[in-house]
């Protein structure tokens, strides 16, 4: 099953998120009443949408009934409270594009690029098969633990960051090695780029690091 969280950061434009939008077995919406209207317009209905609700008045939330799941404890943002839904209700989710996860805000934007990270350590996604990644009209993100492939194409342009600073990544495949890069700041190693289709990733030992392809 193909899932897709909407955050509310920039609505997508482009026709490759917005054809993850339109194809995906189930769609979540983080709390906002402008995603509901834009959501319906493109004839897709959320299954839920999640938060505290205060951005929806009380007509909308009568016409969603059921689909409006208000949460209101603010240690999470909406994003991570829509992902905690959709796990608990849909467990056969394997694909989860998350959209509309930045713009508009740059501390939304870190933050939301944050949990691929928390999530990936906290609950093992892709040892566990299950793929999720942040589109935008202008890149991907998503999360890893351990040594890999990864299939980028070349001349494509790569970012690592990861928040353990012990971490090391031997690479190759990338214009400029990583194997000495020391993960204390995020600038260390963003904009690489891709010498070959794949890449080549080994950890010195697992850790959750957050890969962006522009």
């Amino acid at each position: 099953m193909t899932a897709v969280i909407l955050a509310n950061g920039e609505f997508p434009r482009r026709e490759y998120p917005l054809w993850l939008l339109k194809n995906a077995d189930v769609v979540v919406c983080c709390d906002s009443a402008l995603n509901v209207r834009r959501l319906r317009r493109l004839g897709v209905e959320p299954a839920a949408v999640v938060g505290d609700l205060d951005s929806i008045s009380d007509a909308e939330r009568k016409s969603l009934g059921d689909k409006a799941v208000k949460v209101e404890e603010q240690d999470y943002n909406d994003l991570n409270k829509a992902f905690l839904w959709l796990r608990e209700n849909c467990p056969e989710a394997t694909e989860i594009h998350i959209l509309g996860a930045a713009g508009r805000s740059e501390a939304h934007a870190l933050g939301n690029l944050s949990y691929l990270m928390f999530w990936e350590s906290r609950y093992g996604l892709s040892s566990a098969g299950i793929n999720v990644d942040m589109v935008s009209d202008y890149n991907t993100a998503f999360a890893i633990s351990d040594s890999c492939e990864l299939h980028v194409g070349e001349g494509r342009k790569v970012s690592l960051f990861s928040s353990d600073a012990t971490l090391r990544i031997k690479s190759a495949g990338l214009e400029w090695p990583t194997d000495d890069v020391k993960f204390d700041y995020w600038f260390r190693a963003t904009l690489n780029r891709a010498v070959n289709d794949v890449i080549s990733l080994q950890f010195s030992h697992p850790a959750p690091a957050l890969i962006i392809l522009d």
